[in-house]
């Protein structure tokens, strides 16, 4: 059977991204797997929160892993990651938003920093 072709495209697209595009892009979608999760919590939908508790904390855990840890930074967003991860298990636990709640902003705001660095690297 032939691949769908959106699917092929995507592939493509990630396939050619630079590390910076790739950090957004995960920035990006673990903001809309949590907020997913947020919309799925508040309608006692908690399969589906589960699923994109999951996803979340699948992705927090790549950036993590993927820290280049010889610089200084790398200790602080990895102390932020398990930030985030606790948060993310707590909320699966007590089936609760509050914590998603808080991070979501930081991860936001983590993406759009990383956005704006990919954008000054480039225009060198």
């Amino acid at each position: 059977m032939a691949a769908n072709p959106y699917e092929k495209y995507q592939k493509q697209s990630i396939m050619t991204m630079t590390a910076g595009e790739l950090v957004v892009k995960l920035y990006d979608e673990c903001s809309k797997r949590l907020n997913k999760a947020v919309y799925c919590i508040e309608n006692n939908d908690n399969a589906k929160a589960e699923e994109s508790l999951y996803r979340a904390q699948r992705i927090i855990n790549y950036l993590n892993a993927s820290l280049d840890r010889k610089y200084d930074i790398s200790q602080n967003l990895s102390m932020l990651y398990d930030y985030f991860v606790r948060k993310i298990v707590q909320s699966k636990i007590h089936m609760s938003t509050e914590g998603l709640k808080e991070i979501i902003p930081m991860i936001d705001g983590l993406g759009s920093s990383f956005q704006q660095a990919e954008k000054i690297v480039h225009k060198k």
